[in-house]
């Protein structure tokens, strides 16, 4: 004799703050989605992560209308939806079971992760029981996000007599997340015979991005269902239980393995489409120098909101090369980009002369550089708030890290679309999207990079090779490996030591920076909290 369930797995957008707005779409989604079971991601209703927004009393009215709302509506399917609930005195990360008006029952998250972007124990306490609801025969747990990283949750469902876990998540994205939830799952099936269903949601939120990748994982340990990573979607299947053990029957294609370029790119293009969306900004501006970061980020921003609602300004001095120009206007005109042509040279005239007097008996370093740079910010500012487009930056990791960048200068814009990708992996991502299609002119990849602010300048001159610097700067900023660990990994020590100071005393600069998402193990912003002012570097 066979038991089914038929389950949908919701991977979608669920806006922070928007409560009214996410119950309308978890009502619609339910009823599209046309099976017995519909699991939705972590804190679905209040979206992921609220953050400080928990502690106003008004969201938590919000919420309990919402599921008053669902309730009344009663819908013939089983759902399990995220949010926040206060019962006791104390706040959850809640899921609830909702069947036809009724509410079967209600799960607390066990285990809170309060490490890297993560600081729930701020606002919720843990939960310590085991839930466990029957449909159709078949008994399923509830679990949230980090419970199957410790296991201990997922085990006593097990004991509990699960024959599945559904687990609700908001997992963001990282270079690798997606194989460690895979092998973390895979691992756990297999240990406790117990299959899951896991379900992330997809979308942009701030420094975040989630990649949804949802899973089902057949208590053998296999993957019998995988969504696709950055996309939306209702990935429905049938769990059926025979006398021959466990199927699960869907009609998803098994989506194929991705390069990391192509999965980065991805998630870089739905978090810059997300934030600008989200935030009401009718488009995007920003500098295009000619440059291989600027060519990147206008590739990712055209293609996340269209070139349509994308405008470049090439902003020139006596020290950029005619390549430079060339190349700038060859790509916008390539990927039909409003692009218009504005000479620094004027106005830095005329700063200088008033300078001039100030400036007397000094010599001539990183000011008038820097001062290019700022120019340039309050022209791309100016334009920014006449069109009322957001001013991307165009800064990379390996820049913003040592500080080779211009406070109010190439800094000034409201999101950093690459501000965690190292150079080297830049170049990676552009020469991947030439793939797709040649927007960046090959002369952009190909030269070596320079800022352009003084005559033959190249990065080079003031920076170590981009491989070597991108290795230190990983060591130390995502692996916290000391000194003597960067040492012992072969690099002369001269470089170690101006780099780790480089990084070090920038702080103050990127605490001040737009922010950008998150793509790599750790990046400057909600994942690393140093402070600024520190007498630990002059220990070393």
């Amino acid at each position: 004799m066979s038991h089914t369930v038929s389950v949908s797995l919701i991977q979608q957008r669920f806006t922070v703050g928007a409560v009214q707005q996410n119950c309308d779409l978890i009502l619609q989604l339910a009823v599209d989605a046309g099976t017995e079971l519909v699991v939705f991601p972590e804190l679905t209703l209040t979206g992921y992560p609220p953050e400080d927004l928990l502690f106003r009393a008004d969201l938590m009215q919000y919420v309990s209308d919402a599921l008053e709302r669902i309730q009344i509506a009663a819908l013939p399917c089983t759902m399990l939806i995220g949010h926040p609930w206060q019962q006791d005195g104390k706040l959850y990360n809640a899921a609830s079971v909702i069947r036809g008006g009724q509410l079967i029952g209600r799960y607390f998250k066990q285990c809170l992760p309060n490490y890297g972007v993560f600081d729930e124990e701020r606002y919720f306490s843990a939960g310590t029981d085991t839930f466990v609801f029957e449909l159709n025969q078949q008994k399923f747990a509830v679990l949230i996000c980090e419970d199957v990283w410790h296991g201990e949750p997922a085990a006593a469902a097990k004991a509990a007599g699960a024959d599945w876990a559904l687990v609700l998540n908001a997992s963001p994205y990282e270079i690798g997340k997606k194989a460690q939830r895979e092998h973390l799952l895979t691992s756990l099936a297999k240990r406790l015979q117990l299959g899951f269903v896991y379900v992330n949601q997809m979308q942009g939120q701030d420094e975040l991005v989630f990649d949804g990748s949802s899973l089902i994982v057949s208590p053998q340990g296999d993957i019998a269902l995988a969504a696709p990573a950055f996309e939306t979607g209702i990935y429905s299947a049938q769990l059926r239980h025979q006398q021959q053990g466990w199927h699960v029957l869907h009609q998803h294609a098994h989506p194929a393995a991705q390069a990391v370029e192509a999965e980065v790119y991805q998630a870089l293009v739905v978090a810059t489409r997300d934030y600008i969306t989200q935030n009401g900004f009718p488009g995007a501006v920003l500098g295009l120098s000619g440059g291989i970061d600027s060519a990147l980020t206008l590739a990712i921003a055209a293609d996340a909101i269209g070139a349509d609602r994308v405008q470049a300004l090439m902003l020139p001095f006596r020290y950029t090369s005619g390549m430079s120009v060339d190349d700038a206007t060859e790509q916008a005109r390539t990927m039909g980009i409003e692009f218009d042509v504005v000479s620094i040279e004027p106005m830095y005239d005329a700063y200088m002369a008033q300078l001039a007097p100030l400036f007397a008996g000094r010599k001539a370093d990183t000011t008038e550089e820097n001062l290019q740079a700022r120019l340039r910010g309050v022209l791309l500012m100016a334009l920014s708030n006449k069109t009322g487009r957001i001013l991307l930056t165009t800064g990379n990791k390996s820049e913003v890290a040592v500080g080779y960048c211009t406070l109010y200068g190439d800094m000034c814009g409201g999101f950093a679309v690459i501000k965690d990708i190292p150079k080297t992996l830049v170049y990676r991502l552009a020469a991947y999207r030439n793939t797709i299609s040649a927007v960046i002119p090959q002369r952009v990849i190909d030269r070596p990079p320079s800022a352009e602010l003084a005559p033959g300048q190249t990065d080079q001159d003031n920076l170590p090779p981009y491989d070597e610097l991108d290795a230190i700067i990983e060591a130390y900023v995502e692996q916290d490996k000391s000194l003597s660990d960067i040492l012992a990994m072969g690099y002369a020590e001269a470089t170690v030591r101006r780099v780790l100071n480089l990084i070090d005393f920038n702080e103050y600069k990127r605490r001040q920076s737009a922010v950008g998402p998150k793509i790599t193990a750790r990046n400057f912003g909600k994942d690393r909290r140093v402070p600024i002012t520190s007498a630990l570097r002059k220990q070393r």
